[in-house]
């Protein structure tokens, strides 16, 4: 005699464990930690020096457009 254990209650706590993985895994996502800010900074300081260069660029095409 073999007893067989349900497959749906197997099932239901397959899926409550998984549930739970991906809302720990979500929440810990959401916490921005020192190397997140310290990239963000970075970031900004690239797009500032862009458009640091994109204006020298302006300038230098209107300087010699006027000569």
């Amino acid at each position: 005699m073999h007893k067989e254990i349900p497959t749906t209650k197997i099932c239901k706590s397959v899926i409550a464990a998984l549930a739970m993985s991906g809302l720990l895994a979500g929440l810990s996502g959401c916490q921005e930690g020192p190397a997140e800010r310290a990239g963000k900074k970075i970031d900004k300081t690239i797009e500032k020096g862009e458009q640091q260069l994109d204006k020298a660029g302006d300038k230098i095409r209107e300087d010699v457009k006027g000569e």
